[in-house]
């Protein structure tokens, strides 16, 4: 589902901040896996550089037999919105929509409406806790609650690649404990492909496989 080939990241020309060099990972279908590292070791980077929101100076992205680099943006932003579900640590909610609104836009934005779009989020919702939070606006809602809004879109379309940067950072234990198994479960029954970054050991060891992500490079955790 997922290759990443010697991706590297350079801020500021040839000369500027090297913040991924050469990093490689394969993530099947079905497969879940973390990604752990200090601050600023670039995790946020290698995920937004997969999500296509960021462009990599050199490497290769393979999507199933997709070649990311070969696509423009407006392709690319095709490919994000049908194929991938993505928890941004900053939410990115739409403050003018309500929390059925926020979660329906993936569906909405690949031309499902009506009842079944409406059973869709209803499920979701449901799934993180928040079905009678539907018609609250976000300004309205906890940071937790935000974050499982982001979760729930996230998840909403069934994707077949998850990419979540630290969903439980606003969590409770208990909550946070629900999304974990939520994650996990969504992306085994859709034979999906997920990549979790965490600082959370707890929450890295939900997945199948733990990555480190460091000035050396990324490499599994044996």
């Amino acid at each position: 589902m997922l290759d990443v080939r010697r991706l590297t990241k350079i801020y500021g020309g040839q000369t500027g901040r090297r913040v991924l060099d050469a990093v490689s990972l394969s993530v099947a279908a079905g497969e879940y896996v973390a990604i752990m590292g200090e601050s600023g070791v670039g995790k946020s980077t290698l995920l937004n550089l997969i999500a296509g929101l960021d462009v990599a100076d050199s490497g290769q992205i393979l999507i199933g037999e997709v070649d990311l680099a070969q696509l423009d943006e407006q392709r690319r932003t095709l490919l994000r919105r049908n194929r991938m579900g993505f928890v941004f640590q900053a939410f990115h909610l739409l403050p003018h929509l309500d929390v059925a609104g926020n979660v329906a836009l993936p569906l909405t934005l690949n031309q499902m409406t009506g009842a079944q779009s409406d059973a869709r989020v209803a499920e979701v919702l449901a799934a993180v806790g928040l079905d009678g939070r539907a018609a609250s606006l976000p300004r309205e809602l906890s940071g937790g609650e935000m974050q499982r809004v982001a979760v729930a879109r996230a998840l909403v379309h069934r994707p077949g690649l998850v990419l979540a940067d630290e969903p439980t950072g606003n969590l409770d234990p208990d909550n946070a404990a629900v999304i974990l198994e939520l994650l996990r479960v969504r992306i085994k029954r859709d034979n999906a492909a997920g990549i979790l970054v965490t600082h959370s050991e707890a929450a890295a060891a939900t997945t199948d496989r733990i990555y480190e992500l460091s000035r050396d490079g990324l490499h599994e955790r044996r």
